[in-house]
């Protein structure tokens, strides 16, 4: 560029001039485009063309000298990229390079392909048109002439009148005006300039005036923001949708790495499309990218940069897609293949995460490939007005619901967020009022986050005739039809008032709704309404009964009603709405409501059965744990190790023996009463077959039983001891832990100062006997054994000495030694 300072200050000031002055002429609103509608509250039976919303635009790519080899490559390479990624076959797109005129035989502008529609066979020429700017043309000059480029975009693309198909100018450059050296400017330099910027205002004043938006993309290494931003400014500030993202404005991006994801990001924000960015990586390899669920139409576009790159592509179900035709409800159509970017466009995408496998023969690995989804989803509005037909100054709610291509309700509002919702009343008699709708759930909007977007809009009082009610809903990548809803306006005293309720609810194919009809009869005769169904979505088997209502003249009434849903309805939300219509007046509803009714598969047997199945396992496990219980607290009964036997004669304690192990099945123990020659009685395990066995029996209910030998089975503790032969009594003590001892009987004794043992059960301590003695009395103990129902033998646990006399030790040796010297089966420790 061949600008001095003092240049670009005059270039500013002339343009600043110039734009304001052109500001001066009023832009005009945009173009409402509108379906035809039927004289009913129903959508109309008009459909809106399939497919995404149509654009025409230009790619204007700056040729001039500032920009090196490299960015004119970039450029290139981004100019196929918006060529391929639109979505529209309905959609027309024109390629322009543009340089200067600075000598004979030179053109500022060079137009390599005319106003191209974009199906496949365009898209695929658009592709061919774009590699030709690849090289530079002498042709062309070396400046940079902006307003010749935008004259000759605006002018193609005005050329038709198409006045609702909005018309883009994407301007690739680096956004330095460079006419210095072009006669046709003036004589000199600084005149050339300033003419330059003069003429620059004009052209944008006319892309206003045209409806022509002007994105400028800029990148280079000196990138004139200012220009950019007048020149996204000058043009037509109106988008494709009522959002501050479809406004025009400048995007520049720092380096070329960056290039592709920012200039289709400008693509879709220009067509109020969404853009998913996916994976980048060097061939051979698998790049994954997300079309959202609410995506009508869409175009998977990689950027492989070298032609021999190749692609093949896989559905989220991980199916292989054709190149071209149809599969599984949706159609493909691929182009681009021999460019630098490819793009494969589907009508009617499944969403989830789509599949790319690219692959490169060896000398072509060496740069990433990226893929990207450009979408786009196209609803459907379905209204209600309430009253049906409103008087001139009343104000009426209006409730609107959107709708898939395939009659699906959006229920989710992450699909549709930052979204903006508006309505139009128009009619004879009163110019159009404009009003807003929302979903925060103040009213009349029942439910914040529904979906369901509620408003008000009063008639005005000139009202003479007809309404027509139009909503449109925007938001980044959706866009909504205009089909209208038709009414009238209502009389003073209507003959017939009506209102439908139906009950939101959730039920299983086969299974009925409940609604209620009420009507009153302000008439001098019988009316007879009708019930209908409208907007239904594909799949829905829906029946309303009774169908007809007939109410008397001068009465109201309430009727019930039932919407069958068909077994073969599939699952999901029902959408639609339901109307009643005076057959008196067949053209205009009465009453309209929307449907709110979720159909779920219905539950399998297990399902169905399954509380009471889990109930029945829940109860039958806690009978289990309880029997268990019982089961551990009956054998902790018949368990009788941890007893204590206590051997006695004339109250003086002989021997003393601890079941060590004591439970069998029968909660049983067997021992003797042993007693050598010269020595005295002992206690020892025996079995129940040994002759002179005695038993000790624990019972299920916790008692303790001495069957002594030849005896006759008794209580433990009768009486305090129990007699067993030879003058010898025994005591028992229960010293098991609260753990393994029931619930039932306990035993406890104490010794009374005359050495007798009696039952004590009021200060016996838990479980066991205690022992008490007079103050100054002295009885040493025997050793205590613990032992088991082998039969192996007593083994000793310790002694005590006497705590009185202090003869004995606290280790256990005392006077106890002495005994265990006259017996060779006790072993001393």
């Amino acid at each position: 560029m061949r600008l001095t300072r003092t240049g670009r200050a005059a270039r500013a000031a002339a343009l600043a001039v110039a734009l304001g002055l052109a500001a001066l002429t009023p832009a005009l609103t945009p173009a409402t485009a509108a379906a035809p509608g039927a004289a009913h509250t129903a959508v109309d039976t008009t459909a809106a063309p399939e497919g995404a919303d149509p654009v025409d635009f230009a790619i204007v790519v700056d040729q001039s000298d500032s920009l090196s080899d490299e960015d004119l490559a970039r450029e290139v390479e981004a100019a196929a990229l918006l060529a391929q990624g639109e979505i529209s076959e309905r959609s027309r797109a024109t390629v322009i390079g543009f340089g200067s005129s600075e000598e004979p035989g030179q053109s500022p502008v060079r137009e390599v392909c005319p106003l191209t529609v974009a199906d496949s066979a365009g898209r695929q020429r658009l592709s061919d048109c774009v590699q030709r700017l690849a090289r530079r043309d002498s042709r062309v000059g070396p400046g940079t002439d902006f307003p010749a480029a935008i004259g000759q975009a605006v002018g193609r693309l005005t050329e038709s009148d198409t006045p609702a198909v909005p018309k883009v100018v994407f301007l690739l450059t680096d956004g330095r005006l460079d006419v210095d050296d072009s006669p046709e400017y003036g004589a000199d330099p600084e005149s050339r300039r300033t003419n330059g910027l003069k003429r620059l205002a004009d052209e944008l004043a006319r892309a206003r005036e045209e409806k022509v938006q002007i994105w400028p993309l800029g990148f280079g290494k000196e990138i004139d923001r200012a220009m950019l931003t007048d020149m996204a400014e000058g043009g037509y500030r109106g988008g494709c949708a009522d959002l501050p993202s479809a406004t025009p404005r400048m995007r520049v991006v720092a380096d070329s790495t960056g290039i592709d994801a920012a200039f289709q990001e400008a693509f879709a924000a220009a067509r109020c499309a969404g853009v998913t960015p996916g994976d980048s990586k060097r061939p051979p390899g698998d790049l994954y990218v997300t079309i959202p669920p609410i995506a009508t139409d869409g175009s998977i576009t990689v950027s492989k940069h070298d032609p021999k790159v190749t692609v093949t592509y896989y559905d989220p179900r991980g199916r292989k897609v054709p190149a071209n035709g149809r599969f599984d409800g949706s159609t493909f159509e691929l182009s681009g293949q021999g460019g630098p970017v490819e793009a494969l466009r589907v009508n009617n995408p499944l969403p989830g995460r789509w599949r790319a496998h690219v692959e490169a023969p060896e000398g072509h690995r060496d740069r990433e490939v990226a893929v990207r989804a450009i979408w786009q989803g196209k609803l459907r509005s379905s209204a209600v007005l309430a009253p049906a037909a409103p008087r001139p100054g009343e104000r009426a709610v209006v409730e609107v619901r959107m709708q898939t291509r395939r009659g699906v309700y959006v229920t989710d509002p992450a699909l549709i967020a930052g979204i903006k919702v508006t309505g139009q009343l128009a009619g004879d008699g009163f110019e159009p009022v404009a009003f807003t709708l929302t979903d925060d759930g103040r009213a009349p909007d029942r439910k914040a986050a529904d979906v369901r977007f509620t408003g008000t809009v009063t008639v005005p009082a000139g009202a003479t005739g007809a309404l027509r009610l139009t909503t449109r809903m925007a938001a980044p990548g959706v866009t909504s039809d205009l089909r209208p809803l038709h009414s009238v306006r209502g009389e003073s005293n209507p003959a017939v008032l009506a209102g439908i309720t139906v009950d939101r609810t959730t039920v299983h194919p086969g299974g009925t709704v409940r609604g209620t009809l009420s009507v009153t009869n302000n008439d001098t005769a019988p009316h007879t309404l009708r019930l209908a169904l409208a907007d239904q979505a594909a799949g829905t088997e829906l029946r309303v009964g009774p169908a007809t209502v007939t109410v008397p003249p001068g009465s109201r009434r309430d009727t019930p009603f039932t919407l069958e849903v068909g077994p073969g309805t599939r699952p999901g939300d029902i959408g639609g709405k339901i109307t009643a219509v005076d057959a008196a007046a067949p053209a205009q509803p009465v009453a309209a409501a929307f449907l709110d009714i979720r159909v779920e598969p219905r539950p399998s047997w297990t399902e169905r059965w399954w509380p009471a199945l889990a109930g029945g396992g829940a109860a039958a496990l806690l009978l289990g744990v309880f029997l268990a219980v019982r089961v551990r607290a009956v054998l902790g009964r018949l368990d009788l190790a941890g007893i204590e036997l206590e051997l006695l004669r004339d109250g003086q304690s002989l021997d003393r023996l601890t079941v060590r192990s004591g439970r069998d099945r029968r909660g049983r123990y067997s021992f003797t009463v042993e007693q050598g020659r010269g020595s005295a009685p002992r206690l020892q395990p025996g079995r129940p077959d040994e002759p002179g066995a005695h038993q000790l029996i624990a019972t299920v209910g916790g008692e303790l039983r001495l069957r002594p030998h030849g005896g006759p089975e008794q209580p433990v503790g009768h009486n305090g001891v129990t007699a067993l032969d030879d003058d010898l009594e025994l005591a028992v003590h229960d010293r098991r832990t609260a753990g393994s001892r029931a619930s039932g009987s306990r035993f406890s004794g104490t010794r009374t100062p005359g050495g007798r043992t009696t039952a004590d059960t009021d200060r016996a301590r838990p479980g066991g006997w205690s022992d008490r003695m007079p103050f100054g009395s002295r009885r040493t103990p025997p050793p205590r054994r613990e032992s088991d129902d082998t039969g192996d033998g007593p083994a000793w646990s310790g002694a005590r000495g006497d705590g009185a006399g202090g003869d004995g030790a606290a280790t256990g040796r005392g006077r106890h030694d002495e005994r265990a010297a006259d017996s060779p089966d006790l072993r001393d420790f």
